[in-house]
């Protein structure tokens, strides 16, 4: 693997002057404004036979401006200044028209359109010709890289209490402050690569360079980064390189008449159950396109970084469907894997880390592809983090099958700290997957259609209130803290968001009642969201404290199956979990590591973040003010312990 790296290496150092260079292709391909007002356009289509410019500027004149065909399937056309100034005037309608092989002429968008927009009465998108007078300039500098990443998932568009598509001006005002309230220093954005299919989640795009237009423009995408930025809150795109909408229109598929061009043609060119196109990564231009597809979102919009999705799909010919991974070696090594598409993911990392190394990448990979998180130099894939996708998977099969006295501790602990050596894992206990239609969350799946009535604090607190609220909480700080080096939570999960997620579409009639995040519900005294939402940023403002996600993997000391307790230390913190259905313990032996230091000969520790507390809607069955006082008394093989 390393070896086939290699060579795509030396062969750009040498074809085309070096890395930086060949990743810069988006200053050059698509259309681009030049200095004296001219226009330069360049694009790759070897299957025309030849390729114009039409647009507002030439009256839709399919033929005026004819490319100049170059080497390797290349076309380019020069289009010189207009008196000084642009031929082609910002905010005008283009379209490359391509003479495909069999004479019929293709009207499509360039895979590099930097701006698409679609009117209320058309089906497709149009390509608009984005070069205002002005743009956007950042004022603040991207922050320094994080130790500890507390990750919040988030989709501008349903960032609202209101049934509508939220804007980017939404998100900025109203959102970004919330996040920094909550504690978490991380947003991570979904569905940003312009997406013709609202309800794709942002998972089927049609153009890669464009920054979604139903969210608002380009500027006001730069201006939440920027202000996100001020706040100390680092950006990552969730960016979808692992296969393409099939339309054609406005979309990659067939753009040059072809059915391969960006694409395997046949039925390698397909996922199965997608429904999508799958790159060629070997394909010279291809690697240009992609390569250069995440350099234009770190330099032009400031992102820190990505989430790479369906990384899965991508590792494997099969692509993970029908394929279960036990871990056996036998899976990830062979010819079931494909080696360009790691391959290409090897160059991505090494291109940023090369030319931006404060950037952070990480995989979606449920296969657990072993070395993914290792670096290119030793032959891993070069990623920072990889999701621990086993953990939601987990407290939703403990939740949905097993009663409460038959919780298996040592099972919870064994997926909580099972992951690869020197691989660092991003944990979490749900994420917008659990919150999609046909899924549940976890609040939904502890307290179901009680959350619609008994949720005001004016009403009893019942038993599936009080055991679903305890739970989530729980569930949530144990993962935090035991789960990983880094944490992620989606957008409204935090209080235990009362519905499911489910765009517009024609199963439901094309409502967006349930496309929207009801924050309101926190802010209402009323109600119990208050507790879970208090909890999760104290929860994250603790960690901000110690930093455990950034410490040594904790030492379980304890894992107590009749007791149903797991007590570990991280981070010089002691953290200790009842899952007791009913039974609550007096005089509990904990084993811990410190002695205490001389001239003292007992440690002593006070509670920091407790579950039960009033605030987080517990019992407050615990004196805070208690003082616990270690002792020289070996348990759990730790050479000292407390009572608690």
């Amino acid at each position: 693997r390393y070896s086939l790296f290699y060579n795509h290496l030396k062969n750009i150092e040498e074809s085309e002057g070096g890395l930086d260079k060949f990743t810069k292709s988006y200053k050059t391909f698509g259309v681009n404004q030049l200095s004296d007002g001219g226009i330069y356009c360049k694009e790759w289509a070897p299957g025309a036979e030849a390729v114009f410019l039409a647009g507002d500027f030439n009256g839709w004149n399919p033929f005026s401006h004819p490319y100049k065909k170059l080497e390797y399937g290349k076309w380019e056309l020069f289009i010189p200044p207009e008196n000084g100034c642009s031929p082609v005037p910002h905010g005008s309608k283009l379209k490359v028209v391509i003479r495909a092989q069999n004479g019929a002429l293709l009207y499509r968008i360039s895979p590099w359109a930097r701006y698409v927009v679609r009117e209320e009465d058309k089906v497709n998108y149009d390509w608009v010709h984005w070069n205002p007078p002005q743009s956007y300039i950042h004022k603040n500098p991207s922050p320094k890289r994080l130790k500890s990443l507390r990750i919040y998932e988030s989709h501008v568009g349903i960032a609202s209490p209101e049934g509508k598509v939220a804007s980017y001006k939404n998100f900025t005002h109203n959102v970004l402050p919330r996040i920094k309230d909550l504690g978490y220093n991380c947003v991570q954005l979904m569905a940003i690569m312009e997406h013709a299919y609202y309800a794709s989640f942002g998972y089927q795009v049609t153009s890669f360079f464009a920054a979604s237009s139903r969210y608002g423009t380009p500027d006001d995408l730069k201006e939440m980064i920027d202000v996100a930025h001020s706040m100390g809150i680092t950006v990552l795109l969730d960016v979808v390189h692992s296969h393409a909408s099939k339309n054609s229109e406005d979309g990659l598929n067939q753009f040059d008449g072809t059915d391969s061009c960006f694409f395997h043609s046949g039925y390698r060119g397909n996922h199965q159950l997608w429904d999508s196109r799958l790159f060629d990564y070997a394909n010279w231009e291809v690697l240009r396109f992609l390569l250069s597809n995440l350099r234009m979102w770190i330099e032009d919009y400031r992102f820190d970084g990505f989430r790479f999705d369906g990384v899965t799909s991508m590792l494997y010919h099969h692509h993970g469907i029908g394929t279960g991974f036990s871990g056996d070696y036998n899976e990830y090594f062979g010819l079931h894997v494909d080696e360009d598409a790691l391959c290409y993911l090897m160059l991505a990392n090494h291109m940023i880390n090369s030319l931006h190394p404060e950037c952070i990448t990480i995989a979606e990979d449920v296969s657990g592809m072993p070395a993914l998180c290792r670096p290119v130099a030793e032959g891993g894939g070069g990623f920072d983090y990889r999701l621990a996708m086993a953990i939601p998977d987990k407290w939703i099969q403990i939740i949905k099958e097993l009663k409460d006295e038959d919780w298996n501790m040592g099972n919870i602990v064994h997926t909580l700290t099972n992951r690869r050596y020197e691989e660092k894992y991003i944990a979490y206990a749900e994420s917008h997957d659990q919150a999609l239609v046909g899924d549940k969350t976890l609040a939904f799946r502890l307290m179901d259609a009680e959350m619609y009535t008994n949720m005001s604090v004016l009403m009893p607190l019942t038993p599936i209130i009080d055991r679903g609220i305890q739970l989530h909480k729980m569930i949530r700080l144990i993962t935090h803290a035991l789960g990983g080096e880094s944490y992620l939570n989606f957008m409204g999960n935090e209080f235990g968001h009362p519905e499911w997620l489910d765009f517009p579409r024609i199963g439901n009639n094309e409502s967006y009642h349930y496309a929207r995040r009801q924050f309101n519900l926190t802010e209402d005294d009323l109600l119990r969201y208050k507790f879970l939402n208090a909890f999760d940023r104290d929860m994250n403002k603790l960690e901000e404290r110690f930093g455990w996600l950034a410490s040594p993997q904790a030492y379980v000391s304890e894992k107590h199956e009749s007791n149903k307790v797991i007590a570990f230390e991280r981070a010089g913190l002691i953290f200790i979990f009842n899952f007791h259905p009913y039974q609550s313990y007096v005089d509990y032996r904990v084993g811990i590591e410190s002695p205490g230091k001389y001239p003292f000969l007992y440690c002593s520790y006070k509670i920091l973040l407790d579950s039960d507390a009033g605030e987080y809607g517990g019992h407050q069955r615990l004196d805070h003010n208690t003082e616990y006082f270690s002792e020289e008394f070996c348990h759990n093989y730790r050479p000292n312990s407390i009572m608690v």
